[in-house]
């Protein structure tokens, strides 16, 4: 069941240093929602909040709320390794594990959950999540062959296929093309269209092509200044961002005039 997230007075600290400010936002369920702005502006640390990732990092500390649906992620005894099973995350490169299999590499996250499974069981699981991320047809004769194996693009849904896995009702996607050949590229797009189906999706790229392609709606970070924190300029439906935004900022940077 994809989730709604609202986000209200979101601030995210390294340290004493605050990352960005004050940032409030809907992303709908089953959409897909892109996050774009110059680089330094505070999308992949907004990114990495929404599943309480930013907390991992030294001295990494969030005020404010992120509501899933009702629940409030960073509310009293909410578990955060919880939450990452709930929002998913995929990062800009590929990170199979290299010493497992493709197989083992899809049910690492599984596994990881605790719970008995029969290997039938198993196997039902690679199986649908592999054809889930566009990955069956082209690994199934070689399931117990190294992840590592695989070209760039198929190791990319081969993380697509690890995250999904566990089911989760929220995918975050950090730059997942950038270190991809065009044709990987395409086939990573297509897969976010038909992944939004089941998933409420957020991307962050520096490809504005792409947000236009692949994303619902658009929000546009940007910096105040050198050393200011990240702040979100404004969020619309993409046909809007990029045909006519409402902030002057955002048409300076999707025209190429800034960033």
């Amino acid at each position: 069941m994809a989730k709604r997230i609202d986000v209200s007075g979101l601030n995210a600290y390294y340290g004493t240093h605050k990352a960005i400010e004050d940032i409030s936002m809907t992303v709908e369920p089953r959409s897909v929602t892109a996050f774009i702005g110059p680089s330094g502006c505070g999308k992949s640390t907004f990114l990495r909040t929404l599943n309480r990732m930013h907390e991992v990092t030294l001295g990494g500390r969030v005020e404010g709320k992120v509501m899933l649906d009702d629940e409030n992620l960073y509310g009293s005894g909410v578990d955060p390794v919880s939450v990452r099973r709930t929002v998913g995350m995929v990062f800009q490169r590929p990170n199979p594990f290299p010493t497992m299999s493709i197989h083992e590499n899809v049910i690492a996250g599984v596994r990881l959950n605790g719970g008995r499974y029969r290997k039938s069981e198993l196997d039902t699981i690679v199986e649908k999540s592999l054809k889930g991320a566009n990955l069956w047809n082209e690994v199934k004769d070689r399931l117990n062959k190294p992840g590592a194996g695989l070209s760039g693009g198929q190791q990319q849904r081969l993380c697509i296929a690890r995250a999904i896995a566990v089911e989760p009702q929220v995918l975050l996607m950090d730059e997942p093309c950038s270190a991809l050949d065009p044709i990987s590229t395409l086939a990573i797009e297509d897969l976010i269209g038909e992944l939004k189906e089941r998933f409420t999706i957020v991307i962050v790229t520096h490809n504005m092509q792409q947000a236009a392609r692949v994303s619902d709606r658009t929000a546009f970070f940007n910096l105040a200044g050198v050393g200011q924190p990240g702040k979100l300029i404004e969020i619309d439906d993409t046909e809007r961002i990029f045909s006519n935004p409402s902030v002057q900022a955002t048409e300076d940077y999707i025209s190429g005039r800034f960033g």
